[in-house]
């Protein structure tokens, strides 16, 4: 399955919605990166495994389930979450683009490839894949409020 949207960060349209810079946003990205437990629930803790120039390899502990990812990123411009199936994940990776068509609007774009479980009749697939999609877009608005808090000066407890 491939789902892609957009989060707009700033709109100029609405005064309510504090601007951040491409460069605040990239910070809270790179904080996802090195400490994502405050973008994703369940998560106890991250370790770095091995880190080389734009490439991380970590292990993630959700209670005593472990998942293996690596990330790759191009500073300022996107960061690339991967990991493999395994009997407890599905895998698949997760690709969020900072999109700037001009001076005052902001976007992330958020791109999944991810597999759907084996044996869905096609109405289950289409049910299963509304239910992932719905609960990707929850978790990248999520993301989206802690890098605003991260910009605030606010640190993710």
């Amino acid at each position: 399955m491939r789902f892609e949207h957009l989060i707009e960060i700033n709109d100029p349209l609405n005064p309510l919605i504090e601007s951040l810079s491409l460069e605040q946003v990239w910070t809270g990205l790179m904080y996802r990166v090195e400490d994502p437990t405050a973008f994703l629930p369940g998560l106890d803790r991250c370790e770095i495994l091995f880190r080389e120039g734009q490439q991380l390899e970590r292990l993630l502990h959700f209670g005593q389930a472990r998942i293996r990812d690596s990330v790759t990123f191009e500073p300022g411009e996107w960061v690339r979450f991967e990991s493999a199936a395994t009997a407890e994940h599905a895998g698949g990776s997760l690709t969020i683009r900072i999109e700037q068509p001009d001076e005052l609007r902001l976007f992330l774009r958020f791109t999944y490839e991810t597999t759907l479980p084996d044996g869905l009749s096609a109405d289950e697939g289409v049910k299963v894949s509304e239910f992932v999609k719905s609960a990707y877009r929850e978790s990248d608005l999520d993301t989206v409020r802690v890098i605003r808090l991260i910009a605030t000066g606010g640190l993710p407890q």
